[in-house]
């Protein structure tokens, strides 16, 4: 980390389906105190601005519920198509609360597999985009072909953590920067071997996004980060872990080995 570090809210606009999400970021970096983008900057972006100008909104009046949406929107009280859409992009429903759905998707575990209604026209959601570490890619190589800069790029969400109240920044997708840090092998303050250690640089960066991005009204979509110290490198994707190997769901697991052969299947 150098001894500086800058992040610039990115005021963009209202993001709308088919907008030119590379054009939005590079003219509101124009706009920013940051004067434009510049090598090794990190650019990240909020997952349901993206995901919309993918075209992934979902118009709530076009989804019809199946039978485990509906037995699942009794059961956890959620509005029956919204259970649907979530049932459509989860990997696997482990439980709920009222509210919400709690699934597994694409090796996380998040409330709703991500289906946002926050910031969404009325009578629709917008679940994740199809591939974040793709967009994020695709974000990066077209910022480097209008501007012929290298830049790092994150798409973010915000999520809840296990027993904490409020959120924040999680990174879902990833291009140019390696999102995971090793850190064994390293010695603490009092000459000790770092054993398991590894920081989640593209979730503190995402977290530091949050704090400018914010949850209403602000219109930030995106943030740039200038003067990290982060390698910028051909590399792409966040390392996850089995459910076992999670402190959390391992625990849960491991109290009662049963528990995930009665997890509602979305298969």
């Amino acid at each position: 980390m150098s001894e500086w570090f800058c992040a610039y809210a990115l005021h963009t606009g209202l993001i709308r389906e088919g907008d030119d999400m590379a054009g939005a970021v590079l003219s509101a970096a124009d706009a920013a105190p940051c004067a434009g983008v510049n090598d090794s900057d990190i650019i990240l972006v909020a997952e349901s601005a993206l995901a919309t100008a993918e075209g992934r909104v979902v118009r709530l009046d076009d989804v019809v519920p199946s039978e485990e949406a509906l037995r699942l929107a009794d059961r956890y009280a959620i509005e029956p198509r919204v259970a649907e859409v979530v049932l459509r992009e989860s990997d696997r429903v482990v439980g709920g609360i009222p509210g919400y759905l709690l699934t597994l998707k694409n090796g996380t575990l998040l409330p709703n597999a991500g289906v946002d209604h926050s910031n969404a026209p009325a009578g629709t959601v917008v679940p994740l985009p199809v591939d974040p570490d793709g967009s994020a890619a695709r974000l990066r190589a077209a910022i480097r072909e209008r501007r012929g800069v290298n830049t790092g790029v994150l798409v973010i969400d915000s999520r809840t953590h296990a027993m904490r109240l409020g959120c924040s920044g999680v990174a879902i997708g990833c291009a140019g920067l390696r999102a995971v840090v090793d850190e064994v092998g390293r010695v603490d303050l009092f000459g000790r071997k770092l054993e398991v250690t590894r920081r989640a640089v593209g979730d503190c960066l995402a977290s530091a996004a949050e704090l400018l991005m914010g949850e209403a009204d602000e219109c930030v979509p995106a943030v740039l980060v200038r003067g990290a110290g982060i390698e910028i490198r051909e590399e792409r994707g966040i390392p996850t872990i089995e459910a076992s190997a999670c402190l959390f769901m391992g625990a849960a697991l491991h109290a009662d080995p049963a528990a995930f052969d009665r997890q509602e299947k979305t298969e």
